[in-house]
C-alpha cells in the first residue's frame, strides 16, 4: 500500500460505492456527489492502494483483482460501522422521516402492503414506502446493495444468507360471481373439474399448476380456459363470467358483494409469507422499528 496518501472514511465510502456500482456515474448518484468529484477520489484510491482498482469497458468497468479481495471486508467493516452508529441514535418514526424500498408479489401488494402502507400514512406522515417488483433470483444482490430493505414472499432456498421472519400462512378459496349456480361450500374435485377455470401462471403461458398433478393422480383433469399473469386480474374477470378460480383467501376479504367464496372439499396446498432482509440492516434502529409494525401488522390481519 502507497503510505503517501492517508486513508479517510470518505474515501472508503466512495471505494464501496464504486466497487458495487462498477460506474462513476452510478456511483455518484448514489453518494449524492458530482460525477467529478468521485473520479478525484477513485484517482487518490488508485494511489492508496497502487492498483488501477476500476479498468474501463466499452460499458462500465471492471474491477481488479484487488479490488474484488477488498470488496467483503470493506463491506463488513462499513456495516459493522453504520450498525454502530446507529445503534447510538434513536428512531422517533413520528418525527423522522424514512423512505422504504419493499419488493413483493402484486398478491402480497394487494394483500399486505397496500393496507400497510395505508395505515402508516395515518400514523407515520413522515415513512415513504417504494414497492418493487419481486425478483427472487437477484434479491440477495440488490439487498446487499442497499436497493431492497425488505422482501415479502414465500421464501426458498435462492434466498441464501438472507434473515426471515415468519408472517402469516394463506389458503386457496375458489371464487365465482355471485349467484354462480354450480358454487357451494365442501365443491367436491369432481364438480370442481367440471367448470371452467382461469389460473395464475407467473412465469407467463402455462395451462397447469402443481394442483393439477395431484387431481390427477385422482383421476381428474379440470378444464383450464384462461392463464393469467397475475391475481389481481382474476377477481374482475371472474365477477363478469361463469370462469372460477382458485385465489389467496386474503385478495377477495373485501370483495363478498360481487362474489361467491368457497372452500373446497379436497385438500389445496397453501403456502407462507414472510418477511426477508439482509444482515446489513440487522441492527438498524428505523429498520428494526419497520420489520416490527409489519410483523404486528400482518398478525392483525
Amino acid at each position: 500500500m502507497n503510505t503517501k496518501t492517508t486513508p479517510d472514511l470518505n474515501l472508503l465510502l466512495t471505494l464501496e460505492a464504486l466497487l458495487i456500482e462498477q460506474n462513476v456515474t452510478r456511483a455518484a448518484q448514489r453518494l449524492h456527489l458530482s460525477q467529478p468529484a468521485v473520479s478525484a477520489q477513485l484517482r487518490r484510491l488508485r494511489t492508496l492502494f497502487d492498483d488501477p482498482l476500476l479498468i474501463p469497458l466499452q460499458r462500465g468497468m471492471a474491477p481488479t483483482s484487488k479490488a474484488l479481495e477488498l470488496l467483503e471486508p470493506l463491506r463488513r467493516s462499513l456495516d459493522q460501522l453504520r450498525a454502530t452508529v446507529a445503534e447510538h441514535h434513536r428512531f422517533d418514526p413520528e418525527a423522522t422521516a424514512l423512505d422504504v424500498n419493499i419488493a413483493c408479489t402484486d398478491y402480497v401488494q394487494a394483500a399486505l402492503a397496500q393496507p400497510f402502507v395505508l395505515m402508516l400514512r395515518q400514523r407515520f406522515p413522515g415513512v415513504r414506502v417504494a414497492l418493487h417488483h419481486l425478483d427472487p433470483n437477484g434479491l440477495e444482490a440488490r439487498m446487499a446493495k442497499g436497493d431492497i430493505d425488505l422482501a415479502l414472499m414465500t421464501p426458498g432456498e435462492e434466498q441464501g444468507r438472507l434473515r426471515s421472519r415468519h408472517l402469516f400462512d394463506e389458503h386457496y378459496v375458489l371464487i365465482g360471481r355471485r349467484g354462480h349456480p354450480a358454487l357451494c361450500p365442501g365443491i367436491s374435485a369432481a364438480q370442481f373439474c367440471a367448470l371452467e377455470h382461469v389460473i395464475v401462471s407467473l412465469d407467463g403461458g402455462a395451462f397447469s399448476t402443481p394442483l393439477d398433478i395431484g387431481l390427477a393422480a385422482l383421476g381428474h383433469q379440470r378444464k383450464v380456459v384462461l392463464s393469467a399473469s397475475s391475481f389481481l386480474f382474476v377477481p374482475g374477470i371472474v365477477a363478469q363470467s361463469d370462469l372460477v378460480a382458485l385465489v389467496p383467501a386474503r385478495l377477495v376479504r373485501d370483495g363478498a358483494a360481487l362474489l361467491e367464496v368457497v372452500d373446497c372439499a379436497f385438500p389445496v396446498p397453501g403456502f407462507s409469507v414472510s418477511m426477508l432482509w439482509h444482515e446489513r440492516h440487522h441492527g438498524h434502529h428505523a429498520q428494526r422499528w419497520l420489520r416490527a409494525m409489519i410483523a404486528e401488522f400482518a398478525g392483525r390481519l
